[in-house]
C-alpha cells in the first residue's frame, strides 16, 4: 500500500495469531506491477474504500476507474479522458457535445481547458506553491479559493502540482519544481487524477520514506513499505496512469447534486 498522509485505510482484524489487513484504497500498486510483467494497456473498475470520507462529494466505498498503459504521459490520459466524457455523454443524450448542467449547459468539445497549479493560486489564492511548501495552506486554499473560480463553461484540467504534491509522479524534465500530475475538474467537481509515472526505484522509495515520515508526525498508522512493487519499478518502462470517480461521473452526467443520489443505498443506509 502507497504512504499517503491525505488517504487513510480502514483496516481489518486478521483474527487470532493472523497479521490485520487493509481494504483497498487504490490499485494503483498491483497494477504497475502487471504493467511492469508485460502488459501494455490496462484497466480496473471496481470499489475502493477511505475512511473519513463522507459528505456530498465523498463516500468512504466508491467506485473507481483506473487505467495504465506504457509508452503515455499525462497528456495522452487528458486525450483518454476527452474521449471518455464524449463517449459517456453520447450514451445518455445522444452524439452530442454538451451536457446539461442545471439551467445551461456545459461544453464537451475538444480541447479542455488546461491552467496550470502554479498559475491558478496566483491568480486566484495571492501565492506561488511553487515558491512555497505550505501543504495545509495549499488544501484549504484549494477548496476555498481556487477550486470555486476554475471555469465552468467546459471541463479544466489542473496540471504541474507542485513537487511536494505527488508522491507518484515524474518529476518534469522542464522545471524539477513541478511533477507531471493533473486533475480533471467538471463544473468544480474534481473528477479525475492522474500523473506520468515516476518509474525510479531509488526516487519512489525515499519519497515513501518521506511520506511515511510525515504520517509518523501527526500520529498517523504507518505500513510496511511495498517490496514487491520497488522490485518491479526495475522493469517498469514509461507509462501513464489516471483514476476516475465512477460516482462523480455519473453525478456530473445527470446533473445530481449530491453523491447519495447516484447511488443505491449510502453508507448511513446499509
Amino acid at each position: 500500500m502507497a504512504p499517503e498522509i491525505n488517504i487513510e485505510p480502514f483496516k481489518v482484524d486478521g483474527g487470532a495469531g493472523k497479521e490485520s489487513r487493509y481494504l483497498i484504497t487504490s490499485p494503483e500498486l498491483n497494477m504497475k506491477r502487471l504493467l511492469a510483467s508485460g502488459l501494455d494497456k490496462i484497466f480496473q473498475l471496481g470499489p475502493v474504500f477511505r475512511k473519513g470520507e463522507r459528505g456530498d462529494l465523498h463516500l468512504p466505498e466508491f467506485t473507481l476507474l483506473e487505467w495504465y498503459r506504457k509508452g503515455a504521459d499525462y497528456s495522452d490520459l487528458m486525450k483518454d479522458c476527452e474521449l471518455l466524457l464524449k463517449v459517456s455523454a453520447a450514451a445518455l443524450y445522444g452524439d452530442t457535445n454538451q451536457i446539461p448542467i442545471s439551467t445551461k449547459y456545459l461544453s464537451l468539445k475538444p480541447p479542455f481547458h488546461i491552467i496550470t497549479v502554479d498559475d491558478a493560486f496566483k491568480k486566484w489564492a495571492g501565492w506561488s506553491p511553487l515558491e512555497s511548501c505550505e501543504p495545509d495552506r495549499f488544501d484549504h486554499d484549494m477548496v476555498t479559493l481556487v477550486e470555486p473560480m476554475l471555469p465552468r463553461d467546459k471541463p479544466v484540467f489542473l496540471i504541474d502540482y507542485p513537487a511536494w504534491q505527488a508522491s507518484l509522479a515524474r518529476l518534469s524534465p522542464r522545471n524539477k519544481k513541478v511533477a507531471e500530475r493533473v486533475e480533471l475538474y467538471i463544473n468544480g467537481i474534481e473528477l479525475a487524477n492522474g500523473f506520468s509515472e515516476l518509474v525510479d526505484r531509488h526516487e519512489q522509495e525515499e519519497r515513501f520514506k518521506h511520506e511515511t515520515e510525515k504520517m509518523r508526525r501527526v500520529g498517523r498508522e504507518t505500513y510496511p513499505q511495498p517490496c514487491h512493487f520497488f522490485t518491479a519499478l526495475d522493469r517498469l518502462d514509461e507509462c501513464a496512469g489516471m483514476a476516475l470517480g465512477v460516482d462523480r461521473l455519473i453525478m456530473v452526467l445527470t446533473g445530481a447534486d449530491k453523491i447519495d443520489e447516484v447511488v443505491a443505498f449510502t453508507p448511513e443506509e446499509c
